[in-house]
């Protein structure tokens, strides 16, 4: 019995490559990802022109300074990370282009603004706030790391956010050996 091969390249589709993070970019779990988000800028609005204001009134002056610094950076970051997903969400619609949204993305920083955990003060900030601070940072995180994939910067995505990688390579540095 002889089989018939057919030439691989007479079956190929002319573009094979379907990449995952573009449909992740519009599937329900980027949909999940701007809820949250929304949500968490909502709900630190909220705690900050309420109880925020009347826990902050209890904080010495170090803690105080602690209290506006930490308020602000979280309010800044949750700015930020805002303004990506409303134009990753403009883009999943429709309402610009791909091409749009990489001139509009410049203008936002979304890993740049940190937390100071640990500076002076920072103990005495009350939990809820502390509790929005890692939460922002968190949805930071996620959101960098799929910015990095939607722009193709897939071994920066790996080098950043895959500590056994590091590990690995501390490995391998100190062993000579390569993974």
């Amino acid at each position: 019995m002889s089989e018939t091969r057919v030439p691989m390249s007479d079956n190929r589709p002319s573009d094979p490559a379907i990449r995952f993070v573009d449909r992740l970019a519009g599937s329900d779990t980027f949909k999940t990802l701007f809820q949250e988000g929304m949500a968490l800028v909502e709900e630190t609005a909220s705690y900050l022109d309420t109880d925020g204001r009347e826990e902050s009134k209890d904080l010495s002056r170090a803690g105080s300074l602690a209290y506006a610094t930490e308020s602000m950076r979280l309010t800044t970051r949750l700015m930020q990370l805002a303004s990506w997903l409303l134009l990753q969400r403009a883009v999943n619609e429709g309402e610009m282009t791909a091409e749009q949204a990489v001139q509009e993305k410049n203008k936002v920083r979304i890993d740049s603004v940190r937390s100071a955990e640990g500076q002076r003060g920072w103990e005495e900030l009350p939990d809820r706030l502390k509790t929005l601070i890692e939460g922002s940072l968190n949805l930071q995180r996620r959101i960098v790391h799929l910015d990095k994939a939607l722009s193709g910067d897939a071994e920066s995505v790996e080098d950043s956010d895959n500590p056994i990688a590091k590990q690995l390579d501390a490995l391998s540095s100190a062993f000579g050996a390569k993974s």
